[in-house]
């Protein structure tokens, strides 16, 4: 964690109060208990979280199957499968892109390759995604599935660069930020965790000491734009003006996608 951007979201960010929610619960018709998931507003995309590929490419052996071959072999895994290094596995990416021996790897580049559809129409963008890459318990070793729940920091620091720019306030655009308690651990379901902020200090919340995610929810005060992370899913709705959601679309960073079956 970056303890200067942790010390500016403290101090530039501050606890607002939980019925900011109020228009979200109502947009989106649903208790936020997830992240409050809007409509079009008037338009939508999804940004899919990204996913990452180690360059000895997908092993036929899952995550599960090699965590337990490791630990057969008393912790002397890179020789399983030469070149992988366990703690590159099992690291995880934790927001961050996972070192220099990985790559991003596109979910159409992925979807074209094994021939499952890039999110199965009618579904959401989440665990069941590239069914036929699933082994019986899990993804195979090689490859980084989506972050559930949370975008990736390059991703959303380049969420929070379109947004400043499609926003006519820019930087000083005054924003709020929500987190499910479900990020938080939180018990208390009455008192939601909301902050205001104003966008050009969006970045510095990935860094936040308290919930230590992006939000759940990030919106601008005029509500001309609200985005969501769900809790359960593997990417991140965003809804708004046309303008913002073409830009999002023709984007060469993000990869953003239309998913006309979700309203």
């Amino acid at each position: 964690m970056d303890e200067t951007s942790a010390a500016l979201a403290t101090a530039r960010w501050p606890l607002a109060a939980s019925g900011e929610t109020d228009w979200l619960r109502e947009l989106a018709d649903d208790d936020g208990l997830t992240g409050f998931m809007p409509p079009p507003h008037p338009d939508a995309a999804w940004v899919l979280h990204s996913m990452y590929e180690h360059e000895v490419g997908p092993t036929d052996m899952s995550y599960a199957t090699y965590n337990q071959a490791v630990l057969m072999a008393g912790g002397t895994g890179p020789e399983i499968i030469p070149g992988l290094d366990p703690a590159e596995v099992f690291g995880g990416t934790q927001g961050e892109h996972p070192g220099p021996r990985w790559r991003r790897l596109r979910w159409a580049e992925l979807s074209q390759r094994i021939g499952d559809p890039l999110v199965p129409e009618g579904k959401f963008p989440c665990y069941t995604a590239f069914p036929s890459l699933r082994q019986p318990v899990g993804w195979p070793v090689g490859i980084c599935a989506p972050s559930e729940g949370y975008v990736d920091r390059a991703d959303w620091n380049r969420l929070v660069d379109l947004l400043t720019e499609h926003s006519p306030q820019g930087p000083d655009t005054p924003c709020l930020a929500y987190w499910t308690p479900l990020v938080l651990g939180a018990e208390d379901f009455d008192n939601l965790s909301v902050r205001s902020g104003r966008l050009g200090d969006a970045k510095a919340l990935y860094d936040h000491p308290e919930p230590e995610w992006s939000p759940s929810n990030l919106w601008a005060r005029d509500r001309s734009w609200v985005l969501c992370t769900d809790y359960d899913l593997w990417a991140t709705k965003v809804a708004g003006p046309a303008p913002l959601i073409e830009a999002l679309l023709a984007d060469k960073d993000v990869e953003a996608v239309r998913l006309p079956w979700i309203p």
